[in-house]
Formats: C-alpha cells, structure tokens, sequence
C-alpha cells in the first residue's frame, strides 16, 4: 500500500514535469473527486497553468501550481502514479501490477505527449484543490520529540492506533506501524499515553530510522519484519510465534516476547 516511502517516491517522480505547461486534465471518474469539485472545475484551474513544486505532507501528495492552486493526490490502498508511462513504484502489497486503462481515474497532460496519471484499482484514493492542510499532524519524516510526545499525551488509545492517527503524525501507515513498533519493543496495543519518556525516545529514534531505512530500501514492504507478516510467522529476533490481532481497525502483528 502507499505509505510514506511510496509517496515520497511518487513526489520525487512528479518533480519531472514541473514547469512543463499543463495542456489537458482528463477526471473521467466523479466519485475519485473530491471536496464537492468536478472534472471542469479542475480543468479550468490547471490547464494553462503550471506546477512548480512537488511537496509531501504524510501520504498525501501535493503539486503547487504558481499563483494557482494546489493539486492533491491521495493514493488510498491501491493507488500509484505513473509518469510519462513509468509507475513510480513496482509493487504495491494489496494493488495489482497490472497497467489497466479503465484503473486510470485521473490524468494530466503535458505537452510532446508527457503525462502524469494516478490509477488505482480499487478506487480507494482521491483527487483534491487546495487540501486542507492543517488538518494533517507533522510529517513523520522531520517529527521531533517534542511532537511525538504531544502526540501521545494523555492518550487512552492504542500506541498503534495513535501513530496511524493522521491528524496527530502524518505519514505512518499500517506497515511502517508494525515495523517502528517490533524493532522499538512496544506492545501495539497498549495505551499510548502509557510510555514512559525513555520509551517515546526510543520510539522516536527508532521511527525515524525505521522512516530511513525504508526509504533507501525501496518502500514500506521492505521491512525486517514483513516477511513474517503470515500466519504461523515467527519473530525475527527472538523466533517467538507472532501474534495475530486487529487494533486500530487494521491487522497487526507484534511479537509476544520482546514487545511490551
């Protein structure tokens, strides 16, 4: 699935086509619009225009155009962009690698036949002018400290589901969530106002080189503990038998021994 590694990847991608005139958009499916806009709304905003900068806030990516809006795309569970013909990802988890013309629910023309295209089989993205940005917490890629610990203060909530929460800490997905949390020792389900300050340390230095070294690995399936994500899947560390469970609405998988 798109989480932060893949997003960036897509951003970096998208960096090909800024300053290039935008000569067409094609929205050829109302419901991946989002924000009450339509397909000649956000035609008449970006044809003519120009993007002249890719920013990422957490999974969600942004195309500035100047004096203009600001294209944001999210990629849900299945979705990847695909410029000019490449997808700036191989593989998605839960996606298909298939290229299907019918999964393609919006594009951007440039000229000399260069596009930008987000598909998305499952439909589970969406396209938006000028996104709400506050509502999304710091990016997990530069949170400090002092962010995480807000984060978690006073929490009732699961640590797993607290991290996943977007409008707390932008960016941290279902997989990165298993991974940060195996390789810091905490338990996935315990309160996340229940760490102690040496713990939310740890986390926080452990998230931000889990961030790293998904990044320089090539996305968020690259993980340590990924291959062990299946039933009858054993610790990496210690070899004990993973535990299966459903926190936050999302399967997890931690580890009964070390993770506490």
């Amino acid at each position: 699935m798109p989480e932060l590694p893949e997003v960036e990847a897509y951003r970096r991608q998208a960096e090909s086509v800024l300053g290039l005139s935008i000569t067409g958009v094609d929205a050829p499916d109302a419901w991946y619009l989002k924000g009450g806009i339509d397909a000649a709304e956000v035609d008449a905003a970006l044809v003519g225009r120009r993007f002249d900068a890719a920013r990422r806030r957490g999974k969600m990516l942004l195309l500035d155009t100047r004096r203009g809006p600001t294209l944001g795309l999210r990629f849900g569970m299945t979705g990847r962009l695909v410029v000019d013909g490449v997808p700036g990802v191989d593989r998605l988890i839960y996606s298909s690698d298939r290229d299907r013309p019918e999964w393609n629910r919006f594009a951007v023309s440039f000229p000399v036949g260069r596009s930008l295209v987000v598909r998305d089989p499952r439909r589970l993205g969406g396209v938006y002018l000028d996104p709400d940005e506050a509502r999304l917490g710091p990016d997990a890629l530069s949170l400090t400290l002092a962010q995480l610990r807000h984060a978690l203060a006073g929490s009732e909530a699961p640590l797993k589901a607290r991290l996943m929460d977007q409008a707390r800490i932008a960016g941290v997905g279902n997989l990165i969530a298993d991974e940060a949390l195996w390789r810091a020792g905490l338990d996935p389900a315990r309160p996340a106002g229940s760490l102690t300050d040496a713990e939310t340390r740890r986390l926080a230095r452990v998230l931000r080189r889990t961030l790293d070294d998904l990044l320089a690995d090539g996305g968020s399936h690259t993980g340590d503990l990924m291959v062990a994500r299946t039933p009858g899947g054993r610790c990496p560390k210690d070899g004990a038998p993973l535990v299966r469970r459903t926190i936050g609405g999302r399967t997890t998988w931690s580890c009964p021994r070390h993770q506490r």
